[in-house]
């Protein structure tokens, strides 16, 4: 059976948010890099309208709130992304699907840069209709979200977290603490962001 892994780059990176959706993982994740792509944060969701609502504690719930993504950069200009490569079956790999309902999922088993005998390599990017090149007016990240990313390099290896926040940069946004006001989420998404 051929061995499949998924490169993460954001709170999947973190064990306890993979096994949100996938169960434990009997081996822990490896540190990889994704070559010819950038993350950034560019995926945006309608935080009125989707599955789960966060609002400020006045009560206000901002309109949209951003996520990480990658995006491929065409002119491939030796530029890299750290991450981690968690290795998956085709029946977990469904319940990424719907975890990551925002993303499309692409292969980039020849961009990866790290030892490993997976034949398959698979990351999520953001759907067109999710796709924010530039944030919309109003924009936030959520404070939880960003802080368990950042948790989730630092325990990866030494040197990760600084690796994460150089080829990311800061949010383009304010980061705010919010609380979950409306849960219509699926078995398996996390609830904090």
């Amino acid at each position: 059976m051929a061995r499949i892994a998924v490169f993460a780059y954001g709170s999947l990176v973190a064990p306890e948010s993979a096994a949100q959706t996938l169960g434990p993982r009997p081996m822990p994740p490896l540190v990889a890099s994704l070559a010819g792509w950038r993350r950034r944060w560019s995926q945006a969701r309608d935080n009125l309208a989707v599955e789960k609502t966060f609002a400020l504690a006045d009560g206000e719930a901002p309109r949209w709130i951003l996520g990480l993504n990658i995006e491929s950069i065409s002119d491939r200009d030796g530029s890299s992304i750290n991450g981690a490569l968690i290795e998956v079956t085709e029946a977990e790999l469904e319940r990424l699907d719907l975890r990551e309902m925002r993303y499309d999922r692409v292969d980039v088993t020849a961009q990866v840069e790290s030892e490993h005998d997976f034949e398959s390599v698979l990351a999520y990017t953001a759907k067109p209709a999710h796709f924010a090149p530039r944030p919309p007016a109003g924009a936030v990240v959520l404070a939880n979200y960003l802080a368990a990313v950042e948790d989730a390099f630092e325990r990866l290896a030494p040197g990760q977290l600084e690796s994460f926040r150089a080829s990311t940069g800061p949010p383009p946004v304010e980061v705010v603490t919010a609380t979950l006001v409306r849960d219509r989420i699926p078995l398996g998404n996390p609830r904090r962001w």
